[in-house]
């Protein structure tokens, strides 16, 4: 497989970062995960936007443009023939200073990788086991917008899920309400809304979720920005998941018990598809 790296296309094991790169070192920089559908990056400009805004408020300078970063991409596809991918754009600090200070890092490393996936199934929407993570988050943490290469909770917490045979762990936060999953905001439904912790809260302001928002607009369900404790979760009239890598995923057990499940569910993921088809070219002409 090849990769993009400062400009370069290389053999992967070609490219080489330096062990001084302060992402390596510090965690030092962005990431942002994009799904890749019939060659089309899934959703660019919102990633871009989020990419910039977190390059921005960490004082990364983004060694490319917007462009160039989606000719590089298309590039990379192309070469790989990967027409169906996850494409992994990494932005960290560079090489500076030994200690935590950033001076003098002013050349920032930008990596684009791809890795092989499926197009979703049209027919089978993702269920998950959920288990409730003993990790915690901060209220109101301004960081937790921006996808920083800092993830040792969310790797904890996924460490936690998979020694209880869960696809997902839930996270609450130091208020201890539930907030998100490790690679995925939550969703629930209650009343005949659709509920979502705000941002607020300390969750990634996650692409795929802000396409459920638009969703839920386009089929008149009211959208609702709250908190919620975990005993309640377990009432839902239903419990489900949103990502890049995959789109929407039912939650259907929590903590060893049988989650309730809702149509409404499926009915916003048959018009996640419907925007796949319609952005990337992907074919759904049978979703119901």
């Amino acid at each position: 497989m090849h990769v993009f790296i400062n400009g370069r296309f290389l053999p992967e094991e070609q490219a080489t970062v330096s062990v001084f790169d302060r992402g390596y070192l510090y965690g030092d920089g962005l990431f942002e995960t994009i799904l890749v559908l019939n060659h089309s990056p899934f959703r660019w400009e919102q990633h871009m936007r989020r990419l910039e805004a977190g390059a921005a408020y960490l004082n990364i300078g983004l060694p490319f443009t917007r462009h160039a970063l989606r000719e590089a991409a298309s590039a990379l596809i192309d070469i790989n023939h990967f027409p169906n991918a996850l494409l992994r754009l990494t932005l960290s600090r560079g090489v500076g200073s030994r200690g935590y200070s950033p001076r003098g890092a002013d050349k920032p490393t930008l990596v684009l990788t791809l890795h092989r996936t499926t197009a979703p199934d049209r027919h089978i929407c993702p269920q998950w086991r959920l288990v409730t993570s003993s990790i915690r988050l901060p209220v109101a943490q301004r960081l937790a917008q921006f996808k920083t290469c800092n993830k040792l909770p969310q790797i904890l917490a996924r460490s936690e899920a998979e020694a209880a045979g869960a696809q997902e762990a839930l996270l609450l936060n130091t208020a201890g309400a539930v907030v998100e999953a490790t690679s995925s905001n939550l969703f629930w439904i209650a009343g005949g809304s659709v509920c979502t912790p705000p941002l607020e809260s300390g969750i990634l302001a996650g692409i795929t979720r802000g396409l459920v928002a638009e969703i839920c607009e386009s089929i008149r369900v009211p959208l609702v920005e709250t908190t919620i404790m975990p005993d309640q979760l377990r009432l839902a009239e239903g419990v489900f998941l949103s990502l890049s890598s995959v789109g929407i995923a039912e939650a259907v057990v929590l903590d060893g018990k049988p989650l309730r499940q809702s149509a409404l569910t499926h009915r916003i993921r048959n018009v996640f598809l419907e925007v796949l088809h319609e952005e990337t070219g992907w074919g759904v002409a049978d979703v119901v």
